[in-house]
């Protein structure tokens, strides 16, 4: 039996020795990182150049560039709107012909 001691000795001493010398599995890649949202501070006073012009798309496309705006929201009369302050959001009022009267944010 004295035979098989050293045997089983080395046996066991080289599969920890080969389990040390195993390779690492890779680390995790790192997860893509988030795309940042633009963030939008309008100044109502880049798009003055709008009031008394008839509404259209292209002036509000116009406004909401030069006033530094994400979004633009046209007001007419009467109509009920949402209060909430938005930093980024152009509002243009126009009045029954559809012309602009006023700009501010918000």
């Amino acid at each position: 039996m004295r035979k098989k001691t050293p045997s089983l000795l080395a046996a066991v001493a080289g599969a920890v020795f080969l389990a040390g010398c195993a390779a690492q599995a890779p680390a995790p890649a790192p997860a893509p990182a988030a795309r940042a949202e633009p963030v939008y501070q309008c100044n109502a006073d880049g798009a003055r150049f709008a009031v008394g012009q008839p509404l259209t798309p292209q002036l509000e496309a116009a406004a909401r560039v030069r006033s530094g705006a994400g979004v633009v929201r046209a007001l007419k009369p009467g109509e009920a709107v949402t209060m909430e302050l938005n930093g980024g959001r152009l509002n243009l009022d126009v009045d029954a012909r559809n012309r602009v009267t006023d700009v501010r944010c918000g």
